[in-house]
C-alpha cells in the first residue's frame, strides 16, 4: 500500500481530515475485520495510509482455471424447509422434467436421422460417383480423403460401409484398396458432434468444453490414421489379420442385427422421408440406370415374382441351355427366368407424391433438420441446467469423473470405455452418442478427461454393430462385409492402444483443450476448424490425387514437412527455448497475420459489423452480446479500482477519477505461427 505525501498545508489537512473521519469511522465499525489491513486513524491532521489502486491491480491474484467443472449450486428453496405441498409440486415438476427431457432427446435422435437423409438427398449420388474412379481409389491418400468426403456427405458411416461392401462383393474394389476409405469414415463420422458444439457457442466457458469435447474425437480419429496408415500401406497388417480370423471360421448368413434404437425413430421419421439407399450402391457399382432414379422411396411394400418364361435370344449360342432351345423362322427362343415387381403400396412420408428434385428436398429437410436440432439442444441444456444443481449434479458428477483409489485408478478410464461401447450398442450409432455427451460436457457433468474413454468406447461400439451387421449380410457378401467391419474394429483398436493407456501418450486431450482455448477467444475459428478439416483440406488433397502420385508428393511432402516444422518448434519454445536459435525463440521475425488470429479477428468482426447495419436481427443479437460482455468487463474493472476509499469520496463528490497506472491487456494473441 503506497502512503499519501506529508502535505504541509493546513487547508489540504482540513479535507483530508474530514475524509479521515470518515475512514475512522468506517474502521470503528469494521476494525475487528480488518486487522493488519487498515490502521487506525489519529488526530485529525494526521494522514494516515490509502488503499492503493495501482496495488490493487498489481496484486497477483490465482488465476481461475477455465477447465475445472463448475460447482452448479442449487438456489431454489431446501427439501426440508418445504411442506408437504411443496414436496408434491417439486416431485411433479421433476417427473415432468423427466419426461420433457425423453422428449426432447427423441426428438434430437430423430433429427440427426432426418439430418443424415438430407445430406444423403443432397450429395448421395456425388458420393456414388466418387467411387467409380478406380484409379484413384487404388492411391491409400486419395482414398482416405474420399471416406472423408462420402462420409461428411452421407452423414452415416454404415451408409459408406455399406457402398465398400458393394464394390468390394463386386470384385471393383479389393479389400486392401477399401481399408484406407474405412479409415476416412471413421474420420467423418465425427463432425455431427462437431456440429452439435457450436450450438453452444453462447457461453464463453460452456463453448470451450463443448468443443474440445466434441473435436477430442476428430483428433484422435486424425492421428490415428497418421499413425497407421503409413503401417498398413507398407506392411498390410489389418488385411492379414482379418483375413486369417474370416478364413479360420465357418460362416453361414444369420439373422438381421438387432436394430433397438431404429424400433423407437423409424415410426416418426418414416412419416417425414424415407431413402432408397440401393440407388447410392448401384451408382458405385457403375450401374448407368440408376443415375436417373430418385433417391426418394416411392413404394413401401412391393411383391417380387420370378417365372420361367420363353424369352428370344440373339443366336442359339445365347441360350440358356441346349435342352430349351428352339428355333421358329428367324427368331430364336429359350426358357429364361423373368423378375416381376408389382407395387402394392406407397409409403407415407410427406414426399411421396412430390414433384420437386433430390436436391431441392434435401435442403429442405436439411434447414428443417438443423433448426429443429439446434432447438432441442438449447432446451437440453437449459432443462439440464435447472435439473443438475445442488446433491444432485454431485452425485452425478462423482460417479462419472471420481477414478477408483491408488493402485486401481487406472480402471474407471476402461469402465468408462466399456459404457460408451455398450451405449454406442445400444443407440447403434456413434454419432448419437457422442453427440449426446456434447452437451453435458459443455454444462460441466462431464470432464474433458472422462470424455476421451466415453468416446473411444463409442468407436469400438459402433465396430461391433457393424460386425453383427455383417454377419446377416447375404452370402454372396459375407466374407467381404465381415473383413471389412474386423479392419474397422481392429484399427480402432490399434490407435486406443497407441493413444490411451500410458497418460503421456493421451495427445487428444492437450489437443482439443488447446482449440477449445482458441475457439472460445476467437468463436469464429470453431466454423473455420470445421470447414478446413472436412471439406477443404480432404477436396485439396482428392484434387491433387486426380493429378497423380507425383504431383500430391510433390505438394504435399513440403507442406507436411513445413507443418512437422512449425509444431517441433512451437514445442521448443514453450519447453527448451534456450536450445533455439534467437531468432526462433519467437514468431516475432514473422508478420503479424502470420503467427496471430487477432488480425484475422479484426477484419471479420469489422466485416459482420458492417453486414450487422444492413441486417437488423444480427445486428440487435451482436449489440446485446457485446453489451452483457461490456458490462461484465466495467463490473470487474469498478471492483478494481472503487476499492480505495479516497477515490470513492471524489466519485461521490463529482469529481475526476484519477487515471489508472497499471493497464492490463485483455486482448489475447495465438502466439502460434501459421
Amino acid at each position: 500500500m503506497a502512503p499519501w505525501p506529508e502535505v504541509e498545508k493546513p487547508e489540504t489537512n482540513n479535507y483530508i481530515g474530514d475524509s479521515s473521519k470518515q475512514n475512522q469511522n468506517m474502521a470503528g465499525k469494521e476494525g475487528e475485520n480488518h486487522k493488519g489491513n487498515v490502521a487506525s486513524l489519529g488526530n485529525k491532521g494526521e494522514i494516515q495510509p490509502a488503499f492503493s489502486t495501482v496495488a490493487l491491480i498489481d496484486e497477483t491474484r490465482p488465476e481461475e482455471d477455465p477447465w475445472a467443472l463448475p460447482e452448479l449450486q442449487d438456489t431454489g428453496v431446501k427439501w426440508s424447509e418445504l411442506d408437504r405441498k411443496g414436496k408434491i409440486i417439486r416431485v411433479l415438476y421433476g417427473i415432468g422434467k423427466f419426461i420433457m427431457l425423453l422428449g426432447l432427446l427423441y426428438m434430437f435422435v430423430c433429427s440427426l436421422d432426418i439430418l443424415s437423409s438430407a445430406f444423403q438427398l443432397v450429395g448421395g449420388k456425388a458420393a456414388g460417383d466418387i467411387f467409380k474412379d478406380d484409379s484413384v481409389l487404388s492411391n491409400p491418400v486419395a482414398g482416405l480423403v474420399i471416406g472423408v468426403l462420402v462420409t461428411v456427405m452421407v452423414q452415416s458411416s454404415s451408409t459408406s460401409s455399406s457402398i465398400i461392401v458393394s464394390m468390394v462383393s463386386s470384385t471393383l474394389l479389393t479389400v486392401r484398396a477399401a481399408i484406407p476409405i474405412i479409415m476416412g469414415a471413421n474420420i467423418g463420422t465425427s463432425v455431427t458432434n462437431t456440429i452439435v458444439a457450436l450450438m453452444q457457442a453462447g457461453d464463453r466457458n460452456e463453448f470451450r468444453r463443448a468443443f474440445a469435447g466434441a473435436t477430442i474425437h476428430d483428433f484422435f480419429n486424425w492421428l490415428a490414421v497418421f499413425a497407421l496408415l503409413p503401417i498398413e500401406v507398407i506392411s498390410g497388417y489389418l488385411y492379414h489379420l482379418t483375413n486369417v480370423i474370416v478364413e479360420s471360421f465357418q460362416l453361414e448368413s444369420g439373422e438381421d442385427a438387432p436394430e433397438l434404437l431404429k424400433v423407437i425413430t423409424d415410426p416418426f421419421t418414416k412419416l417425414i422421408i424415407e431413402l432408397d439407399k440401393s440407388v447410392i450402391n448401384a451408382i458405385a457399382t457403375n450401374d448407368e440406370s440408376a443415375k436417373n432414379k430418385s433417391l426418394v422411396k416411392i413404394w413401401c411394400v412391393t411383391e417380387t415374382n420370378v417365372t420361367l418364361q420363353n424369352v428370344t435370344a440373339p443366336s442359339p449360342d445365347n441360350c440358356t441351355s441346349p435342352d430349351f432351345c428352339w428355333t421358329e423362322g428367324n427368331v430364336t427362343w429359350t426358357l429364361d427366368n423373368v423378375t416381376e415387381t408389382k407395387y402394392i403400396s406407397k409409403c407415407q412420408h410427406l414426399f411421396v407424391n412430390s414433384d420437386l428434385p433430390d436436391l431441392a428436398i434435401g435442403l429442405i429437410l436439411l434447414a428443417l433438420s438443423l433448426l429443429v436440432l439446434c432447438s432441442c439442444l438449447i432446451a437440453i441444456v437449459k432443462l439440464l441446467n435447472s435439473v443438475l444443481k445442488g446433491q444432485v449434479a454431485s452425485v452425478i458428477k462423482k460417479t462419472i469423473n471420481t477414478d477408483f483409489p491408488f493402485p486401481f485408478t487406472w480402471l474407471a478410464g476402461y469402465l468408462a470405455m466399456l459404457a460408451g461401447a455398450g451405449m454406442t450398442f445400444v443407440v447403434q450409432s456413434s454419432s448419437v452418442f457422442t453427440s449426446a455427451i456434447t452437451p453435458l460436457v459443455g454444462i460441466g457433468v462431464i470432464s474433458i478427461e472422462r470424455s476421451y474413454p466415453l468416446t473411444l468406447g463409442a468407436n469400438i461400439g459402433t465396430t461391433t454393430t457393424a460386425i453383427l451387421a455383417a454377419l446377416a449380410s447375404p452370402g454372396s457378401t459375407l466374407k467381404y462385409s465381415l473383413q471389412i467391419a474386423l479392419c474397422h474394429f481392429f484399427f480402432n483398436i490399434s490407435g486406443i492402444i497407441l493413444f490411451y493407456p500410458i497418460p503421456y501418450t493421451r495427445l487428444p486431450i492437450r489437443m482439443s483443450k488447446t482449440l477449445g482455448n482458441i475457439t472460445a477467444q476467437y468463436r469464429w475459428f470453431a466454423i473455420f476448424y470445421l470447414l478446413l478439416c472436412f471439406f477443404l483440406l480432404p477436396l485439396f488433397v482428392f484434387g491433387l490425387s486426380l493429378a497423380g502420385w507425383a504431383v500430391l508428393l510433390g505438394v504435399c511432402l513440403p507442406l507436411f514437412a513445413l507443418f512437422i516444422a512449425v509444431v517441433v518448434i512451437n514445442v521448443m519454445q514453450k519447453r527448451r527455448p534456450h536450445s533455439l536459435p534467437e531468432k526462433l525463440q519467437n514468431w516475432d521475425f514473422l508478420p503479424t497475420w502470420m503467427h496471430s488470429l487477432e488480425p484475422w479477428d479484426n477484419i471479420i468482426m469489422s466485416s459482420l459489423a458492417f453486414c450487422g447495419k444492413h441486417c437488423c436481427g444480427f445486428c440487435k443479437c451482436c449489440k446485446v452480446n457485446a453489451e452483457q460482455e461490456g458490462a461484465k468487463d466495467n463490473q470487474l474493472k469498478s471492483m478494481e479500482v472503487y476499492e480505495n476509499t479516497m477515490a470513492m469520496a471524489d466519485e461521490e463528490r463529482g469529481g475526476r477519477r484519477a487515471p489508472a497506472v497499471a493497464c492490463v491487456d485483455k486482448t489475447g494473441t495465438n502466439n502460434t505461427a501459421l
